[in-house]
């Protein structure tokens, strides 16, 4: 029996973008009747264990997504090895995934390394390879800004996934 593919949508505090990223994601696959997991992660421990920021949880809620039962968790090298798609949400936050990738690889040798690492707008034609900008510090168009991002991304991943997983 294959093993069930498994999504990671990593931002840096993993607050903001990457639960939004996640929750858009996973309702795209139930609406889809894809079988995946879908997880978030941050590139730094800023918020362990924290929920999501108050903001994204409103914006998101507005939209009907509901993020109050996400929790923060830092990237881990065993990340590499239990998911198959890792998305970034900018440029940096890939840079900084592809330096843990390294430390993965010596850990464990690349041959167990199951994860490919790519923006989340990678596939995107509305937003062909542009960085998900982060709301922290902004206002409420910020907020907006993501949710139509993240959605507009997770769609083209969807279109991917169901050709590369035969659905």
């Amino acid at each position: 029996m294959e093993a069930q593919y498994k999504v990671l949508c990593v931002c840096l505090g993993n607050i903001c973008r990457s639960p939004t990223a996640e929750v858009v994601f996973r309702h795209y696959c139930d609406q889809h009747q894809l079988n995946i997991i879908v997880d978030l992660a941050g590139t730094s421990n800023y918020h362990p264990n924290k929920a999501p920021d108050q903001r994204s949880q409103l914006h998101a809620k507005k939209r009907g997504y509901d993020l109050s039962s996400l929790r923060a968790r830092q990237l881990s090298t065993q990340d590499f090895l239990d998911f198959d798609l890792i998305l970034a949400m900018d440029h940096q936050n890939f840079d900084d995934i592809h330096d843990l990738l390294q430390r993965a690889i010596f850990q464990f040798g690349s041959h167990q390394i199951r994860a490919k690492v790519a923006l989340m707008s990678e596939h995107d034609p509305q937003y062909p390879q542009q960085a998900l900008p982060d709301p922290y510090y902004g206002g409420d168009e910020g907020f907006e800004r993501v949710l139509d991002q993240c959605e507009s991304s997770a769609l083209a991943w969807i279109n991917i996934l169901k050709k590369q997983l035969n659905v």
